[in-house]
């Protein structure tokens, strides 16, 4: 018998209870998920959550697919930050190949992942206030989304999958103006930043309607393994970029925020400074690029450049390899993970040592 299976049921002694179902189509989802809920007057008592709607099968697909054709489907797993996807898969498989990533390709990476990082959380944030209808705060927090989703487009061609990581690396170097770009964002992002904090921080209709409500403190993040800000807004300091650096994110110097109350406030808080932290981070990563190759010099494993094509047939064949067949990492089981948005980001790949997973 499942534990909630008498979470809703009706108590017979008041006329006031009412059971209701959110989704799982519903303007306030922003996904596809169905909540049965039990609410006296506006005061939800209890909630059952039912999943799944979004499955789509992902992991069975790409037992289908070459490990270069996987990065299309895995992008899109979580729409929001699709980097950090690319990320989390590309280095599971460079790590179970031994592959040294070079530096530049670290650091590109890195300034993607932040950008990507605050991208999410304004979304969240506008969403969020928006739901208060506080339409203001929205239409603050998409501006600035949009010009992270403009500095995307301008380097890859895509506004939200940028599909520019490869395994050993990146399948393109910085466009002409990029640097300028994600500077002038750097610059003028404090004060949109200000604003934000300057409309919610200590909006009284703000604090009423999170303060004290959706507490999930520590030993509850525990019990279901929450990561990311519901885990830090609990007060556990805990980010896969500091336990566990990866793209030389132990080279940059930033904060963990956290809070106590494990509440929908301190959530919001946690995830504020986290864009601060975000923006610094990208400041040093833009301060310390220098020329360099952005993917491994191994033609078993990255593209050969075009120019080589039309001149050597040994890097016809090469590519003409990885193309129909692609790579074949050795035989083993590896598990790493990022640190996305949303918090902890793990892949674990199996691989028979054959060019599928």
């Amino acid at each position: 018998m499942s534990k909630h299976q008498d979470l809703l049921k009706k108590d017979e002694s008041t006329d006031e209870i009412m059971e209701l179902n959110l989704g799982p189509q519903h303007p306030s989802t922003h996904g596809v998920l169905r909540l049965k809920l039990r609410m006296d007057g506006e005061v939800i008592t209890a909630c059952e959550p039912v999943i799944g709607y979004l499955h789509t099968g992902v992991e069975k697909e790409c037992e289908t697919r070459t490990y270069l054709q996987m990065f299309t489907l895995i992008s899109r797993l979580d729409y929001l930050s699709g980097p950090s996807e690319e990320h989390a898969f590309a280095q599971t498989v460079e790590q179970l190949m031994g592959l040294e990533v070079p530096e530049r390709a670290k650091i590109i990476r890195v300034i993607l992942l932040e950008l990507s990082r605050i991208a999410s959380h304004v979304l969240w944030l506008g969403t969020s206030a928006l739901e208060l209808n506080m339409s203001s705060v929205f239409m603050y927090c998409f501006a600035e989304r949009e010009k992270i989703l403009d500095i995307f487009e301008n380097y890859s061609g895509a506004r939200m999958f940028p599909n520019s990581w490869r395994i050993g690396g990146l399948n393109r170097d910085l466009n002409a103006g990029f640097e300028d770009e994600v500077h002038a964002f750097l610059k003028a992002f404090p004060r949109a930043w200000k604003d934000f904090d300057n409309l919610l921080t200590e909006n009284y209709v703000w604090r009423e309607r999170l303060e004290g409500v959706g507490i999930i403190d520590l030993p509850l993040c525990k019990q279901y393994m929450c990561t990311g800000p519901i885990l830090r807004a609990a007060g556990m300091a805990y980010d896969v970029r500091k336990a566990y650096p990866y793209s030389g994110y132990e080279q940059y110097l930033f904060d963990i925020p956290t809070c106590t109350e494990g509440d929908s406030y301190a959530r919001y808080l946690v995830r504020m400074q986290e864009m601060k932290e975000s923006a610094s981070i990208i400041e040093q990563a833009l301060r310390l690029l220098a020329p360099g190759p952005v993917i491994v010099d191994n033609r078993k494993v990255a593209l050969p450049p075009r120019k080589e094509l039309a001149r050597s047939m040994e890097a016809v064949i090469h590519h003409f390899k990885l193309v129909s067949e692609g790579i074949h990492p050795p035989e083993g089981e590896l598990y790493t993970a990022v640190e996305s948005a949303r918090g902890e980001l793990g892949y674990f790949l199996a691989s028979d040592g054959s060019n599928r997973p």
